[in-house]
């Protein structure tokens, strides 16, 4: 990769007509190149089959890619056969993100993803909200669940490719230049408008429109950079509309933070905060989302008997898709269906939404998620899955955490009391991260006993004094979530170095979530704060505390409406000890040999503090 900003190629629908393109892109090289990649939206493949002969040249190599080239669209005359073969070919086995090659420099981009390119994140959704003729093209939901899910994920976004435009990007722009059809409202899509508002790229690049349009760029929520949208004419087309563009964005990791927040003097609102009228008042502008989001409502809609609630209505039985996936619901206390904490956890486990929903899954094993309830840390994928009829009401009943479960993973248990066990962290933060897991299925470790308390005091005591032994502090922590089907407290081992910021960075991450913690202080007593929390703890609402090693604790009372990360503390940690990469435990699995090697490590070094030998 060179130092300078990478220089990129954007084209629209190619339609087939791949000869064409090719000899245009050869032209803007020699004329204005090198360029590094080429990037296409919207549909590649021929509306007809004249022109399936002319990628079969390049695929059986009688022609040459010029240039890496990466493409979405993947419906049209050839697509399935092509593409079929494709996807068996051995390099191309496994989960790829970054394409699937079809021929030297030529790559498919499948469903939704994200890859890196010359250093810029490039994120994609291939196919359109409906089919095409021949019943192919259409994105599923499990492609829109997995960009939701990196929508979480922190870092910009530099390249956002979609075959649709998003519903609503016009709106508030300048429009008296732009070509006939931009104002159309055919070939958008509400999904995607919605999609775009929470990734929040510098570029959205989209087809299907058959118009070239280069947006104002716009201010988003909740973030410093601005968006740039690009519709992309197709290849060929006759009223001769720009269908390639040529862009050379410096990746947004190497962009310093005054780069990154300047905003263009011609800059709008967001779109998507824009009602199509001239109104542009905050509640117009709430009612304006609040409709797109009850168009996403009905798309996942798989049950066909299912009907609406009629207005004011609600529908306690079925779950809230946005609250479900994301953990908030612009409706709040008005949404006409259930914000359920168990299930959002559960969805943040890779648990699929219609299982949740209704018991079961209609995709059977073509869905890419679970279709069992999973625990923290747990590695089983969905093909191990043992009762995908199992109705949600029955969460818990097949825990991982019971040591009377059939499912419990033995290999990690360290030890074991009357009333507590200790055992590793599956897909553990750092070496020897360990729980602390009451025997009894209970949701929460501020309401048990007192003596399950006092003999919880007992072992952080001897966990203390195994991780002193080697020069290390402890931190407890636990996120207390309603109806969670199993408690657990957390135990990370921090070096003395560290100790003195722990405070520090909690403190700033909750501030970038706009809440403060509550503080209560140990006075001395390393067991008076826990007591203390307990006493104010009425176990009606979730609550994430931490214990700092002197006992002081930071708790912050969770409302049902805050977006408020599963794995917060976790990812506090990660940054505190230097290592984010290790912030989702799904990066961090380990082979059962390696788990049951670091248990026996443990155990040998704990076994003078352990309380129950």
């Amino acid at each position: 990769m060179s130092s300078s900003a990478p220089r990129i190629l954007l084209c629209g629908d190619v339609l087939g007509r791949i000869d064409l393109l090719f000899k245009r892109v050869l032209s803007v090289t020699k004329s204005a190149g090198p360029f590094d990649a080429l990037l296409i939206v919207g549909q590649f493949f021929s509306e007809s089959p004249d022109l399936v002969s002319d990628l079969s040249d390049f695929i059986d190599g009688r022609s040459a890619v010029p240039i890496p080239t990466y493409f979405i669209g993947d419906y049209g005359f050839g697509a399935s056969q092509i593409l079929s073969g494709a996807s068996q070919h051995p390099s191309n086995r496994g989960f790829k993100t970054d394409g699937l090659q079809l021929c030297a420099n030529l790559f498919w981009l499948r469903g939704s993803g994200r890859f890196s390119l010359h250093g810029l994140s490039v994120v994609y959704l291939s196919g359109k909200s409906s089919p095409d003729a021949e019943g192919n093209g259409r994105y599923t939901r499990d492609d829109v669940d997995a960009l939701r899910a990196l929508a979480e994920e922190p870092g910009i976004v530099d390249i956002f490719m979609t075959n649709e435009w998003p519903s609503g990007v016009v709106n508030g722009a300048d429009t008296s230049a732009a070509p006939p059809g931009v104002m159309d409202p055919s070939g958008c899509d509400p999904v995607v408008a919605e999609l775009v508002a929470e990734i929040k790229p510098r570029y959205h690049i989209a087809g299907t429109k058959g118009v070239f349009y280069d947006r104002e760029p716009y201010s988003n929520i909740d973030a410093a950079h601005v968006t740039r949208f690009i519709g992309l004419a197709a290849v060929g087309n006759r009223e001769k509309q720009k269908f390639i563009h040529a862009i050379s964005p410096t990746p947004a990791s190497t962009m310093s933070a005054a780069d990154i927040c300047s905003k263009p003097p011609n800059t709008t609102l967001s779109p998507y905060l824009v009602t199509e009228k001239k109104s542009h008042s905050r509640e117009a502008a709430k009612r304006s989302v609040n409709d797109d989001l009850d168009a996403q409502y009905w798309r996942y809609d798989v049950s066909k008997k299912r009907q609406r609630q009629g207005q004011g209505g609600v529908d306690r039985e079925k779950l809230c898709f946005n609250f479900t996936s994301r953990g908030s619901c612009a409706r709040g206390e008005n949404c006409n269906f259930r914000h359920d904490d168990d299930a959002r956890v559960q969805s943040q486990r890779n648990v699929c939404f219609d299982f949740l929903n209704l018991g079961k899954c209609e995709r059977g094993p073509d869905c890419k998620f679970n279709h069992e309830f999973m625990e923290e840390g747990d590695t089983k994928g969905k093909h191990g899955s043992r009762n995908t009829g199992t109705s949600r009401r029955s969460l818990g009943k097949r825990c991982w955490f019971c040591l009377s479960s059939p499912d419990v993973e033995s290999h990690l248990i360290l030890s074991v009391g009357e009333s507590w066990y200790l055992a590793l962290a599956k897909g553990p933060l750092i070496d020897h991260h360990v729980l602390l897991v009451p025997i009894e299925h209970h949701p929460h470790t501020l309401t048990m006993s007192p003596d399950a308390e006092k003999e919880l005091g007992i072992f952080k005591n001897a966990v203390n004094m195994y991780f002193k032994k080697q020069g290390k502090a402890v931190i407890f922590f636990e996120y207390l979530l309603q109806n969670i089907s199993h408690a657990n407290l957390q135990a990370i081992p921090i070096p003395l170095s560290k100790v003195s910021n722990t405070q520090l960075i909690f403190n700033l991450a909750s501030k970038k979530l706009g809440f403060e913690f509550a503080i209560i202080s140990a006075q001395g007593d390393r067991n008076e704060g826990r007591k203390l929390l307990r006493s104010q703890f009425e176990g009606k609402s979730s609550v994430f505390y931490v214990e700092l090693p002197d006992g002081t604790i930071l708790w912050h009372s969770v409302d049902e409406k805050d977006k408020f990360p599963v794995q917060f503390g976790r990812e506090v940690l990660a940054g505190l000890l230097n290592v984010p990469d290790r912030a989702d435990w799904r990066n961090c699995k380990m082979s059962k040999e390696d788990e049951i090697k670091m248990a026996e490590t443990f155990k040998m070094g704990f076994e003078e503090f352990d309380p129950a030998r």
